[in-house]
């Protein structure tokens, strides 16, 4: 029997749970089962799991449906255990180096006890020094194991679950569960105090709580909250049950009533059933205080003393004072101008336009990229939708023809945007924009990242200081409803890089639908269209940008590359989007197909892609054709720009550090050999996952016309995808 199981949690915490993870198999005390409670064999921290079970016998994964909320998790969790005591952890928690070494040498101090309380840091998501806040509590316990008696104001209500490591046999013995859906931590811990006959103490900081940039969950407006009523009553009904003493049941009262009146008087937190709340918790109130109570001084005083009269007109008043201060607050920004913001502001008076779906592509470049991909769909599955793409003035000229289009800027870009029930962007919609209620906002993202993204990008100083204010970033990021993924890898990265409320969608990227339904005559009239010479062997070379450096430099001189490899190559080259220089050209070796609107057209036509960290290795791998990474500066752009894993150790084929390197893979056909095929499979196993043709009609069915997610098309298994056929390409 190991010494702990420590039972962690993983719905909604898939970006940061393999560090929760590390943090216990990295301990130096080794006597424990790690048990990860994850929703479903095929939810995203399934795939995380997974890999730490393969390699760890002590982790032991176990599953309960997202339905049975925190409260399942943890009971799934505990009735799987067979440890002597149970450590409960979030997954988006660590323990400290040392921790589990610690509670053990403490409990060797003070015997088996019920429960051994230790101190936690509470580590703001941003800036700022974290804090202790159990710390003062635990300081004024004795010494060695104690009995409750001893100190009164340890209720267990105010501390949460993961503050403790209780004792197995105790638990069962006494059945005590998790209670309830919401709140389940104060009924849980007063539980356990309730029924603990030996408790004890740890003045060390044993769990590293990370604060979440969007809050707790418990502190999101719903009716959920009617629960911490339920969790209130649970505690004290047992406490009356057994009597307990009144030196301990004045605090225990007096700190779930806290919890409750700072409810009740939050502005936000009940957008109904107010009045129903102050009712039922006077109710309780009444009949739960002990003999002699005296309620606290000042304003929180006034509040005992309403609710126990139940004057929910009085109580009223003092919240809404605390409303109008909130109000004040939370003014937004607006446009520049004030005729324009005159304007805006009037339109946003007007009702939603229900079926008004505004687009935008690369902050404007053009019809472009998924939303584009979800344009042409929605035109097919909800042609009664009207839709409008935002583009710069210089872009006009790539909008297909009956497509309906506002340049940015104009009078009409504003009018659509405080209109439009669906904004559907790659990037993100300007400062201005005000998220209406009712109105859906989709982020489709434009790529699968290797490089740091988002919040992530604040630790490297050359990036950080181009993304400018973080603060406004997350202001845009709050905006978004839905936010698409094409793999695992992304829905992890995406939950670290913009944490907020928004729900992820596994649906994959519209735009990449055409690697699965284009035929070979689509890719023959591309071709033609970029000037490709019949019987040439395409070579797509797409560098990405440096952070690091100004200008476009390819890093590669391609006339002489293309002299070394022979005449059966031409070259397409794409530079990245920040460099767009102009139309396709053609003639020659090499082919600028830069200016080409589609890139998914520009990878049809190649028969093989040579890039060194870009995005377009991830979308292209779908293509299940060769690709070769021209690394000459990894270190440099690790070091700068940071990245999410090894490129290096996971490559999607061949790698070459040198112009020579590159040129010799192509001479002697390594570039496509056997080796190259195998890496290229275990890429696309990684990362094409979700890329089967039909992301756009997913979208559009679940985002736009409101159909269930159970209803939705599932995946097609990557074994069973075709991928559009290479026009020359050579396989192994």
């Amino acid at each position: 029997m190991p010494r702990f199981s420590i039972i962690v949690p993983s719905h909604g915490v898939a970006g940061r749970l393999s560090q929760a993870l590390d943090s216990v198999l990295a301990q130096s005390f080794g006597d424990f089962e790690l048990i990860p409670v994850c929703d479903a064999p095929d939810a995203p921290a399934a795939d995380v799991v997974t890999g730490y079970a393969g390699r760890d016998s002590r982790v032991t994964p176990v599953h309960s449906p997202p339905s049975d909320g925190l409260a399942g998790a943890r009971n799934t969790g505990l009735r799987a255990a067979v440890g002597g005591h149970v450590l409960f952890l979030d997954g988006d928690d660590v323990l400290v180096p040392g921790a589990l070494a610690a509670l053990d040498a403490r409990l060797g101090e003070t015997g088996d006890v019920d429960v051994l309380y230790f101190e936690h840091e509470r580590t703001p998501w941003w800036e700022g020094e974290p804090t202790a806040p159990a710390a003062s509590l635990l300081a004024r316990t004795p010494d060695g194991a104690f009995t409750p008696d001893r100190a009164p104001r340890l209720t267990g209500v105010t501390l949460p679950a993961w503050s403790a490591v209780y004792r197995r046999a105790f638990l069962t013995e006494q059945d005590i569960a998790f209670p309830g859906d919401h709140f389940t931590d104060v009924g849980f811990g007063g539980l356990v105090a309730l029924r603990a006959e030996r408790m004890a103490a740890l003045r060390t900081v044993v769990v590293r709580h990370l604060l979440r940039r969007q809050g707790n969950r418990l502190g999101l407006p719903g009716e959920h909250h009617a629960e911490l009523l339920d969790q209130a009553e649970l505690v004290l009904t047992r406490a009356a049950e057994q009597e307990l003493a009144a030196d301990r049941l004045m605090p225990l009262f007096e700190q779930l009533f806290a919890a409750v009146l700072k409810t009740a008087a939050h502005p936000r937190r009940l957008t109904s059933g107010r009045r129903a709340f102050f009712r039922r918790a006077s109710t309780l109130y009444r009949r739960h205080r002990p003999d002699g109570y005296r309620a606290p001084g000042g304003s929180l005083g006034v509040q005992h003393r309403l609710l126990a009269s139940g004057s929910y007109a009085a109580f009223r008043s003092l919240r809404a004072a605390n409303r109008a201060a909130s109000r004040a607050a939370a003014l937004l920004p607006r446009p520049q101008g004030l005729r324009t913001r005159l304007r805006y502001a009037a339109a946003l008076r007007l009702p939603l336009d229900r079926n008004l779906v505004v687009y935008c592509a690369y902050w404007g470049r053009g019809y472009a990229c998924n939303p584009a991909a979800i344009h042409a769909k929605a035109r097919e599955l909800a042609p009664h939708l009207r839709a409008v793409f935002l583009v710069e003035p210089d872009a006009v000229g790539s909008v297909p023809p009956g497509v309906e289009y506002a340049v940015i800027g104009s009078r009409r870009y504003w009018q659509v945007l405080a209109r439009a029930k669906y904004l559907v962007n790659n990037a993100n919609f300007a400062d201005a924009v005000v998220k209406r209620p009712g109105s859906v906002h989709l982020q489709t993202q434009h790529g699968t990242p290797l490089k740091t993204m988002g919040a992530d990008q604040a630790t490297y100083p050359v990036v950080a200081a181009a993304t400018g204010s973080f603060a406004k970033l997350l202001a845009r990021v709050d905006r978004w409803d839905y936010n698409l993924t094409s793999n695992r890898h992304s829905t992890e990265m995406w939950e670290r890089a913009f944490p907020s409320t928004h729900e992820t969608l596994e649906y994959g990227y519209p735009r990449n639908d055409v690697y699965c339904t284009a035929s070979a005559e689509d890719v023959a009239r591309v071709r033609k269209e970029l000037g490709v010479p019949d019987g040439k062997k395409a070579l797509l070379y797409a560098p990405t940008h440096r952070d690091y450096a100004t200008g476009f430099e390819t890093g590669l001189d391609l006339a002489e590359f293309c002299e070394a490899i022979g005449d059966d190559y031409v070259v397409l080259l794409r530079a990245h989007y920040f460099y767009d220089q102009g139309a396709s050209r053609g003639g020659g070796r090499i082919i600028d197909v830069t200016g080409h609107r589609s890139s998914e057209d520009v990878c049809l036509a190649a028969d093989g892609l040579i890039t060194d960290y870009s995005s377009i290795m991830f979308d292209y791998a779908n293509l299940d054709r060769p690709i070769v990474v021209y690394a000459d500066d990894w270190d440099v752009y690790r070091e700068t720009r940071g990245v999410y894993f090894d490129l290096m150790e996971l490559p999607p084929g061949r790698v070459a550090r040198t112009p020579g390197e590159l040129a010799a893979l192509f001479r002697d056909g390594s570039w496509a050999d056997g080796t190259a095929t195998s890496l290229r499979a275990a890429f696309r196993e990684r990362f094409c996952q979700f890329d089967d043709g039909r992301a756009a009609e997913r979208v559009v069915r679940r985002v736009l016309l409101g159909e269930p997610p159970e209803s939705i098309p599932p995946v097609i298994p990557l074994a069973e995808r075709v991928p559009a056929p290479a026009a020359t390409l050579v396989r192994s």
